[in-house]
């Protein structure tokens, strides 16, 4: 079985039902064959951009979108210590995302192809469709 992480700003489009979702990007999240992740950093990133200001909800609360994702049968990716350490070993390149660069780490550990618009994850070498 092939298994996806869809990033933040991917998921939030699938849970919206937002049209700026990619056609093959939907096609991936829709796949009942293939595992979908989604990482518990982003659920990180999400809790803090909705703590500043930064984040709306369509769909209400932070858990509300997450029991919508779990009954999508989408699985939560628990972020590992040696992920945390993987990050010291990406390019350190323009990308400073602390979030990203550790969704950047799980895809390169477990060999995850990454659904994403955000083509700053390329100079990792991750999988990344759109």
């Amino acid at each position: 079985m092939s298994s996806v992480l869809i990033d933040t700003q991917a998921m939030i489009w699938i849970v919206e039902d937002n049209p700026n979702l990619s056609e093959r990007g939907l096609a991936l999240a829709d796949n009942r064959t293939t595992q979908r992740l989604f990482s518990v950093a982003s659920i990180w990133e999400m809790a803090i951009k909705i703590a500043i200001g930064k984040l709306d909800l369509k769909h209400g609360t932070l858990d509300e979108f997450l029991s919508i994702i779990k009954d999508n049968e989408v699985e939560l990716l628990q972020v590992q210590a040696l992920e945390a350490v993987d990050v010291a070993l990406l390019s350190q390149g323009d990308h400073k995302d602390p979030f990203d660069r550790l969704i950047a780490a799980q895809c390169l550990r477990y060999d995850l192809t990454l659904v994403s618009i955000d083509s700053e994850f390329d100079q990792y070498g991750v999988r990344r469709v759109w």
